[in-house]
């Protein structure tokens, strides 16, 4: 049952990452953390560990037959998620797990609001 379940998850995640670009924090994560019940750190490194292949890949060839993607922007980001993934893990490692879910919570809120009130 809940392998269908994670399944049903990253096919909804899919959905979303390549209508939206979204899918690991947005979407994975609080599912990982809520109706999966995992530990904070254990959904986060679930989380980045499913992302890699099936969305980088699959999706963004999609999009670039389509013309829509900057390769030098891309690579870019690309550059910073590496650096910037690996200490983002040391740094959530060195955090008390309670904080970790407010500081997760206080960022999707804020983003959240955010977008409810741009125009």
């Amino acid at each position: 049952m809940i392998y269908s379940g994670l399944l049903a998850l990253g096919l909804c995640a899919g959905v979303l990452a390549g209508m939206f670009g979204i899918g690991g924090g947005v979407i994975i994560a609080p599912a990982l953390l809520l109706l999966f019940r995992m530990e904070d750190r254990a959904a986060f490194g679930t989380c980045l560990a499913a992302l890699i292949p099936p969305v980088g890949l699959l999706g963004a060839i999609e999009y670039y037959r389509g013309g829509y993607v900057n390769i030098r922007y891309a690579a870019l980001i690309a550059l910073g998620l590496l650096i910037g993934g690996y200490f983002g893990a040391r740094l959530m490692l060195e955090i008390p797990p309670g904080l970790v879910k407010k500081l997760y919570a206080g960022f999707l809120a804020l983003i959240a609001v955010r977008m409810f009130f741009e125009k």
